[in-house]
């Protein structure tokens, strides 16, 4: 029986918090047990390895930035709706790294879990959502979807390494690339049966 009051939901945070702080590579069950004031022992009556603790940090982080996007674009469409898309999937990013890297990195969920937790399959529909106003079909919706994702998590990945050494202002090119992603995909080079090549 673990200590009274620790769950595997309190397990997580503590652990999604560390990964914050160090970074996910640095999350282990002995530093998440010293920051829970626990022994190493009573983490294994919640949650079943290091594997099962990241997994889990990876679906609250997944869950938490698709309550945020969904918020953000709620009653907008077309550019508008991408622009606030791509700047709450960037403010997530800026603020939970550790979580952040979780919903990245592919690793084994217990399917229980994944299967429980609305975060993935939600953020899958908000995006397809997202870029229906762009009036693309199969197979280019799926294509735009792997743009988007692409350019965003490109752009914050490089950013947080220190990776735009540049004189000109992060913001500006931020804001400058949205332009260009949505300039894409009004005029996107459809490869439907019949169109044009």
């Amino acid at each position: 029986m673990g200590r009274a009051g620790l769950t595997a939901e309190r397990v997580t945070l503590a652990g999604a918090e560390l990964a914050d702080e160090v970074g996910l590579e640095h999350v282990t069950m002995s530093a998440v047990a010293r920051r829970l004031g626990v022994k190493d022992a009573s983490l294994y009556a919640h949650v079943r390895s290091l594997e099962d603790l990241r997994g889990r940090i990876a679906l609250l982080a997944a869950d938490e930035k698709t309550i945020r996007i969904a918020e953000a674009i709620a009653g907008r469409a077309g550019k508008d709706a991408l622009m606030a898309y791509a700047n709450a999937y960037r403010s997530y990013a800026h603020e939970h790294p550790g979580r952040y890297t979780a919903t990245q990195i592919p690793m084994r969920i217990d399917p229980e879990l994944a299967a429980a937790a609305p975060g993935p399959r939600r953020a899958v529909e908000l995006t397809y959502g997202m870029l229906r106003a762009y009036k693309l079909d199969e197979p280019d919706l799926t294509d735009a979807v792997r743009l988007v994702r692409a350019t965003l998590h490109g752009f914050v990945t490089l950013e947080a390494a220190g990776g735009f050494a540049h004189a000109r202002p992060v913001e500006e090119s931020w804001t400058s690339c949205l332009e260009a992603l949505h300039a894409s995909l009004q005029h996107w080079p459809s490869r439907r049966e019949g169109a044009p090549s």
